[in-house]
């Protein structure tokens, strides 16, 4: 985030942030990345124990009452580490607390958002389903009332963080009679009988947060353990893909950086037909389109920060947050690649982070709503928002501005 729009207590969050992540082993994002470490505990606890995670949260669960604009810069710092340690930083602590946090009780936010906080507990969101993941109403996991809980039957998979979460947030069918948005329910769901972490994906970048599927075999489950109302799990998840998505594409800005910056010292000290090749367009027209890539999905990362913070209306609100997921997410990707390709050879391979970042990148465009969804979500809101506009007449009808608007016969629709 540019420092000139952060708040002075923002400024100073960012350098303890920075702090954080200098801090961190390098050690140990190899071994994530070779899979031998399978989720980052003690990575967490550690952000816990500084009180990083969860910044916009009130003060009184953990927070530190601050706006989405800074955790937008607490998201892209983090992001510096990889993409993967970003991911594993915010399903935590930015998408389940905000769903307990919005529509949870003041008992599960004693019970589940302080101690996540503090690094003390895991969480992981569930759900992505064998045979749905945009399809957020073609659930198939269903929970069962019992009279005093509910008896959770199904399968959530490609849940990161979910080899080592205490608990999970889950989505299930509570109604097989209602209609798609009122048949859902979200429920906290504890680790233990009947919960499995059954398979741990091999995947191509992203290693090491704890990817798994998630097996629910007639799990119990307390009635209090509801997030929000019984069938109301459509609410949530409108409020949630704030986070899901807006993080995702914060995080994605930092995540990229490190390639640019590695890109950059390179290409200034290699030399090729006599001068660095810094000094050739090829490679430095390159170079300042990642750069100018970066700034425009900070610039639109800001801005969408501001319209969540001012709560303006949802409509807007969900244009904006798909256009920074679908926007911000790609011009990363490119980020990552023309800092390899400017490289050469040399960063195709594991003597510089370039290829992982590529690798890890790869997911950004795919996870938290594919950038497809986001395009449908843009166009359904943005054709309704101009319609609107054009009942009101709010704006100049600029069609009339042409010599010939008003020829006969001609606006033939």
């Amino acid at each position: 985030m540019f420092d000139y729009l952060l708040s002075p207590e923002a400024l100073a969050l960012r350098d303890e942030v920075r702090e954080f992540v200098k801090a961190v082993p390098r050690q140990l994002l190899i071994d994530m990345d070779n899979d031998k470490v399978q989720f980052p505990k003690e990575f967490l606890q550690e952000a816990g124990r500084r009180n990083l995670m969860g910044c916009r949260y009130p003060r009184e669960w953990g927070g530190r009452g601050l706006d989405w604009v800074t955790t937008a810069m607490v998201m892209e710092e983090v992001g510096v580490l990889g993409y993967i340690m970003a991911c594993t930083f915010g399903v935590g602590a930015e998408l389940v607390c905000d769903a307990i946090i919005l529509h949870g009780t003041d008992v599960q936010k004693e019970k589940y958002v302080k101690p996540l906080l503090k690094g003390e507990l895991f969480a992981a969101e569930c759900l992505t389903e064998p045979r749905g993941g945009s399809d957020f109403f073609g659930t198939n996991t269903t929970a069962e009332d019992k009279g005093d809980h509910f008896l959770i039957s199904g399968q959530k998979r490609f849940i990161v963080g979910g080899e080592g979460a205490d608990y999970f947030l889950v989505y299930a069918r509570t109604d097989e009679e209602a209609e798609p948005h009122k048949a859902l329910t979200c429920f906290i769901v504890d680790r233990g009988p009947g919960v499995k972490v059954e398979y741990l994906y091999g995947l191509m970048g992203c290693r090491g947060g704890g990817a798994a599927r998630i097996v629910f075999d007639r799990v119990k489950v307390s009635k209090e353990n509801i997030v929000g109302r019984l069938n109301g799990a459509f609410a949530v998840f409108n409020t949630m893909m704030i986070p899901e998505r807006l993080g995702t594409a914060a995080m994605t800005i930092g995540a990229a950086r490190p390639a640019l910056e590695v890109a950059t010292a390179y290409t200034t000290k290699r030399r090729a037909f006599g001068k660095t090749i810094n000094r050739y367009q090829g490679v430095s027209f390159q170079v300042a389109e990642a750069a100018m890539l970066l700034d425009a999905s900070r610039s639109m990362i800001y801005t969408t920060c501001r319209a969540v913070d001012e709560a303006v209306e949802p409509a807007r609100i969900r244009r904006l947050v798909s256009e920074s997921k679908k926007f911000v997410t790609e011009a990363c990707q490119t980020v990552a690649e023309k800092s390899m390709q400017v490289m050469g050879g040399i960063g195709y391979t594991t003597i510089y982070p370039v290829e992982k970042i590529v690798r890890d990148l790869r997911l950004a465009s795919i996870w938290t709503g594919t950038n497809e969804v986001m395009s449908l979500i843009i166009a359904g809101e943005w054709y309704d928002e101009q319609a609107a506009a054009r009942k009101k007449g709010q704006t100049r009808d600029c069609e009339t501005d042409a010599e010939e608007a008003f020829a006969a016969d001609e606006k033939i629709m």
